[in-house]
C-alpha cells in the first residue's frame, strides 16, 4: 500500500526519509513529550486483504511489537510504541546515529578483523537475550545491524519477526532477505534459533570477506546454491583470517543445523576465544595505510580502488628480516609476493641472477602454472623487506576483475624482464 510522507505520524513530527524498503518506510521524527528524535518504522500491510485479514494483521502486529517492546539490553534497538492506523501499523524506536553494517560490507570498506569480532559478539549476545524471551529475528544482514557514531553496534528491525508470525494467516512466504536466508527459512519450514545463528555467520562472511558465500545471477540460482553447494573457506578469500575464526564462521553457516550450532552459548564461546587471540597478536599495519602503500607503486596501476582493496583482503602483509631466506630453489610452494619495501636478491644454483628492488612481483608464476610447482630460484632479503604474500589459490578464487589487473600488471613485468635480458645478451655479444 503507498504511503506518503506527512507532517505527522500519531502525535510525531517527521523530520524526514530515512530509509525503504518493499513493505516498509522509515522516518526520522521527533518525540515532543520525551524531547528526544526517534526512527518511525511504518508498516504497509497488502491493500487488497479483506476486512478480517486486516484485523488479524493488526492484532499480530500489535502483539508481536509488544512482545519485541519488552526486550531491554544494551545492543538491541529499543522500541518505544507500537500503533496501528487504517492501512498501516507503525513502530517508534530508539533512533540510533551512525551507518549500518552495510557501509562496512564491500570489499573496499571493511572494518578491521576484531572490530568485525566485536560486532558479532554483541549481536550473539543480544539475538541470544531475545531468544529467551521468545523472539526470534527472522532476517538478520548487515542491513539490520546498526554502528554508531561512537562505535556501539544495536540490533535493529525485528519486523521479520512479525511478519513471521502472519504467514498463516495471509500467505506471506519466504520473509527475510534471500542471500542471508537458511535453508530451512528458504524451505518455509519451521524455524529456530538456528536460523538466525545461520543468517549471523553468513553476515560475518561478508564483512570479513567483502563477499557472500552463496551468489547467483537470479533468485532461483541462489535459492539453488544455498541448499545444494559449499562456500569457499573466508579463508580462502583473505588468507590472513585466523583458522579459528575461519572454522567459526564454516560451522555457523552449515546446511544442516544439526551440524550448525547448536546454541548461541556455543557460539560465543568458540567467538571469545577467537576474539582473544586477536587480541594477543597487537596492533599491525592499518588497511587504509596498506591500500595507500600499494596504490603509489606503478605495479598497480591497473588495479581499480576494489580490485586493489581485494589483493589487500586476499593477501598477507608480513615484514621479513634481512637475511632471510623467502623461497628456495628446489622445495613446493603455495604462494608469490609483492616487494613492498627493500630489496631481495635471486640466485640460481648458486650464482647470482639478479637483485629484484621494491614494487616488483617474484614467485609469480606459481600462478599462471594452475597446479603445484617447485621453485626455480632462491629469494633471499638483502635489507629488512615488506611484502604482501597472496595464496596462488586465492589469486584464482578473486574476482575477474583483480585477476584481470593482476595478469596485466605481471604481463608488463615479464617484458621488462624479456627486454632486460636481451639488453644484456646484446652487451655480452
Amino acid at each position: 500500500m503507498k504511503f506518503e510522507i506527512q507532517e505527522h505520524i500519531g502525535k510525531y513530527p517527521v523530520q524526514r526519509e530515512i530509509g525503504s524498503g518493499a513493505t516498509s518506510k522509515v522516518y526520522l521524527a521527533r518525540d515532543p513529550f520525551a524531547e528526544r528524535d526517534v526512527a518511525i518504522k511504518v508498516f504497509l500491510f497488502d491493500q487488497h486483504a479483506d476486512a478480517q485479514q486486516e484485523r488479524m494483521l493488526h492484532k499480530a502486529f500489535v502483539a508481536e511489537a509488544s512482545l519485541a517492546g519488552k526486550l531491554n539490553h544494551p545492543h538491541i534497538v529499543d522500541i518505544y510504541d507500537a500503533v496501528v492506523e487504517p492501512g498501516f501499523s507503525y513502530l517508534v524506536m530508539e533512533y540510533v546515529p551512525g551507518t549500518t553494517l552495510e557501509a562496512h560490507s564491500d570489499v573496499a570498506t571493511l572494518l578491521p578483523v576484531s572490530k568485525v569480532v566485536e560486532i558479532s559478539f554483541k549481536c550473539i549476545r543480544a539475538l541470544e537475550y531475545a531468544y529467551r524471551h521468545g523472539v526470534i529475528h527472522r532476517d538478520i544482514k548487515p542491513g539490520n545491524i546498526l554502528l554508531s557514531k561512537s562505535g556501539e553496534t544495536k540490533v535493529s528491525d525485528f519486523g521479520a519477526s512479525f511478519q513471521q508470525k502472519l504467514q498463516d494467516t495471509t500467505q506471506l512466504s519466504a520473509v527475510g532477505s534471500p542471500a542471508y536466508m537458511s535453508p530451512e527459512q528458504i524451505r518455509v519450514e519451521p524455524l529456530t534459533h538456528q536460523t538466525d545463528i545461520y543468517s549471523l555467520g553468513v553476515t560475518m562472511y561478508r564483512l570479513l570477506t567483502g563477499r557472500l558465500p552463496f551468489t547467483a545471477s537470479t533468485q532461483a540460482g541462489l535459492t539453488y546454491a544455498i541448499l545444494n553447494t559449499d562456500a569457499q573457506r573466508p579463508a580462502k578469500l583473505r588468507p590472513e583470517l585466523p583458522g579459528l575464526l575461519d572454522a567459526i564462521v564454516m560451522k555457523a553457516i552449515e546446511r544442516d543445523p544439526a551440524a550448525r550450532y547448536q546454541s548461541w552459548l556455543d557460539f560465543g564461546k568458540d567467538l571469545s576465544q577467537a576474539f582473544a587471540s586477536l587480541r594477543l597478536t597487537g596492533a599491525s599495519v592499518s588497511d587504509s595505510e596498506k591500500f595507500n602503500k600499494l596504490r603509489e607503486s606503478p605495479f598497480f596501476e591497473d588495479f581499480n580502488d576494489v580490485a586493489l582493496w581485494e589483493l589487500i583482503r586476499i593477501g598477507a602483509w608480513k615484514t621479513i628480516g634481512a637475511g632471510t631466506t623467502v623461497m628456495r630453489e628446489g622445495e613446493a610452494g603455495e604462494s608469490f609476493y609483492f616487494l613492498v619495501d627493500g630489496e631481495v636478491d635471486v640466485t640460481l644454483s648458486g650464482k647470482p641472477l639478479a637483485n629484484i628492488k621494491a614494487g616488483r612481483c617474484f614467485g609469480e608464476m606459481l600462478y599462471f602454472a594452475q597446479k603445484a610447482q617447485r621453485r626455480t630460484t632462491t629469494i633471499i632479503a638483502r635489507s629488512e623487506i615488506t611484502v604482501t604474500e597472496v595464496k596462488a589459490d586465492s589469486m584464482r578464487a578473486a574476482t575477474d576483475a583483480c585477476q584481470a589487473a593482476f595478469n596485466k600488471a605481471c604481463m608488463r613485468v615479464l617484458i621488462e624482464r624479456l627486454v632486460d635480458s636481451n639488453q644484456r645478451l646484446a652487451r655480452a655479444a
